[in-house]
């Protein structure tokens, strides 16, 4: 029979790639398939049946084998039968294991001829079989019948190409000895993936069918379209002995008969038939084991390692153990209060390279994402300027006022400042939305226990909301507490308090402006950093980096960060920002600088363009420009239809406050700016991570019963009963290889065939042996074309294309001639 030590480890593999492919995985052990390739009608059932021995696959006209048939064979002591789908069912009776494979292939690709690429797996125990894993693949055709697709053959040769592409499937390539060889569809499939033949067994079958005085001995020696593997014959059962219920074993007589009794084949009539072709498959999937073993082995202890820690903890698990309930709660509240406390914190063993998160989110919108907001809630500067004349006037009421109204400023600064509640309570949102994405992330590692992870949750988040709650009433409080009292007297404040009385009086005599001190007192910088130049021409050079400096008067930028050769220096009156769209070439983000006043702002550029290479980048400079007084574009906004008469004295006093209420809106933003991320830290963040490390164990108690809360899911079970399973068949297979390696006996693969005879020859001078093979196959042709010679000599050859094989085989033998008489 075939190779003992691996029809012990053939099983085994089987059993394991079930077992991984029903929990949807691929063990990936690389087992070898055997592929039955060929056309309709050539004999591929009749061959797998001759194997089992029993009839039980679908038969008749057109495509019967619709879907792929995987086909197990195990030798065993009894005789049974058992499909992939219906597992734990055993079939004894073979002609339902033929209605079922029927059944399934209508359910699936319907009952019209359909084809599909999903397999039927089929495992077959009997005491006549070697251990076997075949492939029985729908036959090659051409015309589509029934209601099947138009593209048919394409369809086939795609689903066949999916198989016989591996390196690891043997091809069975089937071919009926009563047809041309040379146009043999399963031959040419194996020659596409298969150039050297060292996958491809060549079968020929209904020996006994062909005409009478022909045969195919030059096939079966290997002489007429030679494969490494050679070919095997084989004598299948006739339609009329299926009819007759002929028995298979009766069959394998015959077949044995035929090629001792038949002149052309007595000779090699011990490497012919069913039983030598399933003792070579046999050897072939036994080689290839073996020499895979290394690899084999070396794959199964890495799996093995990977789950010896997992299958140890679940090995001695009792899920209904009370006491183990208790302290994986204990445990997991800890482990869960651990990482949130290091993802607010920071830490170096969870750190995330893709993207921010947790605290570092958290800081983010403290430090970037407030501060913009608050510079974004600066109105235009039209539109205050008109409220600030429209308070003046109102003011005064009747009567003209001489000195610049003090109520009016109040007025105006407390509309400001109740504007800044809306990016507090965005700022609140933002922390809000980021801590309940950090307890998600936490509460990750309780996959296993859904109802606990579902409990901390719910009681972390509702705590978070209560605190939310809560931060948001301080913080309106805080502003609240900013309206109770404007305090002129503060030490940053610009005002009258802290400015010399010499020019107090000069502006009660409205000789100087506010504007003057304002703009000494903020002469500051504000930001600093590099920018490129974007609309420099090409002429003088093109594009440029500079360092730029900006203060609340002026947009500088020097050659380099030591400032101190200053390229250009740029006012920031009448200044104003608008967008750029990113050019097609370049990869950075743009903006740009303009004078409202249609003036050149750089030379001769009536617009400065600036890059940066990030869109986070534009949006900081942005901000500062906005701090700096440099407003983006807006559309002119239709303003109350009354025009107002602007005297100077008017004009002045509305420019006084102006520069009051930003010296004083500039305190209040630094101190919103400096408590906001103290009152959420202290609030909300401190607080819950306290609760969660001191309260969520006792509120987890008493939202219920303990036992419940801690329920696996179904998945965790599963995922412990496949550990188990699984660690247990690879220290299996590991045990039987050590046994195996040492008794195995592997055949050496068979030398590639001397086909040199069908390419053109270059050399002058051939050898002899090449010049014997073109005289027998010029002496087969012409007898061919004569009348009195049988064509049984010629038979395999293509006759549509003899002439020209003819033409140059005479080419040859004439010009080894002139040089042997030369």
């Amino acid at each position: 029979m075939g190779n003992r030590g691996m029809e012990d480890l053939i099983p085994l593999v089987n059993r394991l790639q079930d077992a991984f492919s029903s929990i949807g995985q691929s063990c990936n052990l690389d087992l070898p398939q055997i592929a039955v390739v060929g056309g309709q009608s050539a004999g591929k059932s009749s061959v797998l049946e001759n194997f089992v021995g029993r009839d039980f696959l679908p038969r008749g006209s057109g495509i019967v084998t619709r879907r792929p048939l995987v086909l197990q064979l195990i030798s065993a002591n009894a005789e049974w039968a058992e499909f992939l789908h219906c597992k734990g069912k055993k079939f004894t009776d073979f002609d339902e294991v033929r209605q079922e494979i029927e059944a399934e292939t209508d359910r699936v690709t319907g009952a019209n001829k359909g084809i599909s690429p999903i397999p039927i797996n089929l495992r077959v125990y009997s005491p006549h079989v070697l251990n076997l894993t075949l492939i029985d693949l729908p036959g090659i055709t051409k015309v589509p019948v029934g209601d099947q697709p138009a593209d048919i053959e394409h369809q086939i040769r795609d689903m066949i190409m999916q198989f016989i592409c591996r390196e690891s499937c043997l091809i069975l390539a089937v071919t009926p000895a009563n047809t041309d060889l040379a146009n043999s569809d399963a031959l040419k499939l194996a020659k596409d993936v298969d150039p050297q033949g060292q996958r491809t067994v060549g079968v020929i079958t209904k020996l006994d069918l062909m005409d009478e005085g022909t045969d195919a001995r030059d096939v079966l020696e290997n002489k007429l379209l030679p494969l490494r593997r050679g070919y095997i014959g084989v004598v299948n059962r006739s339609q009329k002995d299926i009819d007759g219920k002929k028995d298979i074993r009766a069959a394998l007589a015959a077949e044995r008969k035929f090629f001792l009794s038949h002149p052309a084949y007595r000779h090699i009539a011990d490497s012919m038939g069913t039983p030598h072709l399933q003792k070579v498959l046999n050897q072939q999937l036994t080689n290839h084991i073996r020499d895979t073993l290394p690899a084999f082995r070396s794959k199964l202890q890495s799996q093995l390692l990977s789950l010896d820690r997992e299958a140890e903890e679940y090995r001695h698990y009792r899920p209904d153990d009370p006491s183990r309930k208790t302290k994986a709660l204990l445990q997991m509240v800890q482990q869960f209060s651990v990482d949130f406390e290091k993802r607010i914190e920071g830490s170096g063993d969870q750190v995330d390279t893709v993207e921010l998160s947790g605290g570092a989110k958290i800081n983010r919108i403290f430090h970037e994402r407030f501060p913009f907001e608050l510079v974004k809630m600066e109105c235009d500067e039209k539109e205050m300027r008109r409220e600030i004349s429209y308070a003046i006037k109102n003011i005064h009421g009747i009567r003209t006022g001489l000195f610049t109204p003090d109520m009016a400023f109040e007025a105006i600064v407390k509309k400001q400042v109740v504007k800044i509640k809306e990016p507090c309570i965005k700022c609140i949102d933002l922390v809000v939305q980021e801590l309940i994405n950090t307890v998600r992330q936490c509460s990750n590692k309780l996959d296993s226990f859904p109802r606990l992870r579902e409990e901390t949750e719910r009681i972390v988040t509702s705590h978070i909301r209560d605190r939310e709650s809560k931060a948001k009433e301080q913080v309106l409080l805080l502003i609240d507490v900013q309206l109770a009292y404007i305090n002129t007297n503060h030490e940053d404040f610009i005002g009258f308090a802290n400015v010399c009385p010499a020019l107090i009086t000069a502006v009660f005599l409205m000789d100087v402006c506010v504007c003057d001190v304002t703009r000494l007192v903020l002469s500051q910088v504000i930001r600093k950093g590099w920018l490129t130049i974007n609309n420099i021409s090409i002429m003088k050079g093109g594009a440029k980096e500079y360092w730029f400096v900006l203060t609340a008067e002026s947009l500088s930028w020097f050659k380099d960060d030591e400032e101190k050769e200053k390229k250009y220096m740029l006012p920031l009156d009448n200044l104003k920002v608008r967008d750029v769209e990113k050019s097609f070439m370049s990869s950075k983000h743009m903006f740009a600088i303009f004078n409202t006043e249609q003036r050149n702002v750089f030379k001769d550029n009536r617009f400065l363009e600036l890059a940066c290479d990030t869109l986070e980048e534009v949006e900081s400079w942005r901000a500062s420009l906005l701090r700096a007084g440099v407003y983006p574009e807006r559309s002119e906004s239709s303003g109350p239809s009354e025009n107002f008469s602007m005297d100077p004295q008017l004009e002045r006093k509305v420019e006084t406050i102006r520069n009051l209420v930003d010296s004083y809106m500039a305190i209040v933003n630094k101190c919103i700016r400096d408590l906001m991320p103290k009152s959420i830290m202290h609030l909300m963040i401190n607080n819950v991570k306290e609760f969660i490390n001191a309260e969520l164990l006792a509120q987890l108690y008493s939202a219920g019963d303990q036992n419940a809360l801690m329920d696996e899911s179904q998945e965790q079970v599963q995922r412990r009963e496949e550990v188990l399973r699984t660690h247990h068949a690879l220290k299996e297979a590991l045990a039987i290889i050590g046994d195996i390696s040492t008794t195995t006996v592997s055949t050496p693969l068979p030398p590639p065939v001397d086909n040199s005879w069908l390419s053109p020859v270059s050399q002058p001078v051939l050898q002899r042996r090449s010049w014997q093979i073109i005289k027998h196959k010029l002496w087969l042709l012409l007898s061919a074309r004569s009348v009195s010679f049988p064509r049984r000599m010629v038979t395999g050859w293509n006759m549509s294309r003899d002439w020209s094989t003819f033409s140059w085989l005479m080419t040859l033998w004439m010009r080894r001639n002139n040089d042997q008489s030369s």
